[in-house]
């Protein structure tokens, strides 16, 4: 049986302009531990984001006319609807407290806009680039250690027609972050046609049940033992939204007549 280890990283709280790396490095000290080869280094995205300073006063936002409009349809504050549509490439709906974006080719509430964990009156927003944060801590990991290592920037999100949060990668370097399992046979002979593993998104919602989503001051894990390929993997893998079984089906749904 494959096993393999998940080791919260407890940090002080980060700050605007802190260095990521020293909060890994001096963690790992203060726990004991010491990276290895094919160790895999999780970060979650608001602990990214505030250490680029990617955070935002909602009191200093002048909403303009579309985000009125959008947040007396959604019933969100609109200095957040402002936000919210300079930081989406697209809004393609919401419900009442959210609006539904497309970022970067990511689907995500608010466009990953989010208040928990950030000051009073105050919301972190997706990290910037987060691909090149990704690769560039990988690589000056390896300079410092000589250790060949994965790196992911992962978020929480829900998923539809169920309540709560889930794990997904936003940036992985170092790891494939899909592995295609098409071609392989099934425990009765048959080939598989359409199976793809998403390995980084699986990793992110283990590493979420380490991490918290409250006051735990876990921002990073440490992922030891997973039987899987390292090398100069960038990315993650994205579809365009009328190729995916919802946004597709739900758009057919809508602009098709009955």
């Amino acid at each position: 049986m494959k096993q393999f280890q998940i080791y919260g990283l407890q940090t002080g709280l980060i700050q605007p302009g802190d260095s990521l790396l020293d909060h890994i490095t001096t963690a790992l000290s203060n726990q004991g531990l010491i990276l290895l080869d094919h160790d895999i280094i999780v970060l979650a995205e608001s602990a990214v984001a505030t250490s680029q300073k990617r955070i935002a006063a909602l009191q200093s936002i002048k909403p303009s006319d579309e985000a009125f409009r959008v947040a007396q349809q959604y019933d969100i504050e609109p200095a957040l609807a402002e936000i919210v549509i300079q930081e989406s490439d697209a809004i393609v709906g919401g419900i009442p407290g959210f609006l539904l974006s497309i970022k970067s080719g990511h689907l995500l509430p608010n466009a990953g806009v989010d208040g928990s964990n950030a000051p009073d009156g105050h919301v972190t927003l997706l990290p910037a680039d987060p691909d090149s944060l990704a690769h560039d801590l990988r690589k000056t990991i390896h300079e410092k250690t000589g250790c060949t290592v994965g790196v992911l920037i992962i978020d929480s999100r829900t998923h539809p027609m169920r309540y709560g949060c889930g794990g997904v990668a936003i940036a992985c370097s170092g790891i494939p972050a899909v592995i295609d399992e098409r071609g392989r046979k099934d425990l009765f002979g048959r080939e598989l046609k359409v199976t793809r593993r998403a390995v980084a998104d699986n990793i992110a919602s283990a590493a979420e049940l380490v991490m918290g989503e409250s006051d735990e001051r876990i921002p990073a894990v440490l992922v030891r033992g997973l039987d899987i390929e390292f090398g100069e993997f960038e990315g993650i893998e994205l579809i365009a939204p009328d190729e995916c079984l919802f946004i597709g089906s739900l758009k057919k749904a809508y602009i098709t007549p009955p």
